[in-house]
């Protein structure tokens, strides 16, 4: 049986459409900003496309790069989880953005609640587990919901606690971050759900850690990502 084409009843090239969801997505530019590139590619389209195709194909690009790497982090011998927790504006009411990283820094799972309790930390882990798999080590901070949940799921014996353990998951909130401000915040659970989802999955693709390779090594990973990128969604 052959893949459906996701591109089958746009008149857009495939590459464009794959084009404009990187740049948005990817980088902290506005809808208006991504036409405006386009614009000087000599590609002519409004930023209500932008906005259209990413919402179309953005959860569809994910879904099938978090697909092949999902098997990769199940692979590893040592893997230490660090879970983490940030404040979100919506709409002027606080709600919270609970991430899991994983000890090579990529962002496993996003999950929004608007609460911290037992019961959030609880479902954002058994969803997370029931993906990749339970972690050795779990590294978190000293919010007490977390204990709690811990041992309700009996993982209390490979949690770990300390002032400094959890700088990996305070510092993978900063690209998110980023692309907050450029978007003015959100005004919905569901777009904010939906939006983190999809950035997770394209900055790990994306991201190669270049502070840690040769120059050489790096451009080759970075070229391979993008010849991998240009293949999301091909019939």
């Amino acid at each position: 049986m052959t893949k459906p084409d996701p591109f089958k009843y746009f008149k857009t090239s495939p590459e464009i459409i794959r084009l404009a969801v990187m740049m948005y997505v990817r980088y902290p530019l506005s809808l208006r900003n991504v036409e405006d590139l386009l614009h000087e590619r000599g590609i002519d389209i409004c930023h209500e496309t932008v906005r259209f195709w990413w919402n179309r194909f953005g959860p569809l690009f994910a879904a099938e790069i978090r697909k092949k790497r999902v098997l990769q982090r199940r692979a590893h011998s040592n893997w230490q989880w660090h879970l983490d927790e940030a404040f979100v504006k919506i709409n002027g009411e606080t709600h919270y953005l609970w991430r899991a990283i994983d000890h090579e820094g990529e962002v496993l799972e996003s999950y929004v609640t608007k609460r911290r309790d037992r019961k959030a930390v609880l479902k954002f882990l058994r969803k997370t587990m029931k993906r990749f798999g339970p972690p050795h080590v779990i590294v978190t901070d000293l919010l007490r919901s977390y204990g709690a949940a811990m041992k309700v799921i009996g993982n209390a014996d490979k949690q770990e606690t300390g002032r400094w353990l959890n700088n990996r998951a305070e510092n993978s909130h900063l690209p998110f971050r980023r692309r907050e401000r450029a978007m003015l915040g959100f005004r919905r659970t569901r777009s904010l759900q939906k939006f983190v989802s999809v950035h997770a999955s394209v900055h790990n693709h994306f991201n190669h850690e270049r502070h840690l390779y040769l120059r050489a090594s790096f451009k080759l990973n970075r070229t391979a990502a993008l010849t991998q990128w240009r293949q999301l969604g091909a019939a």
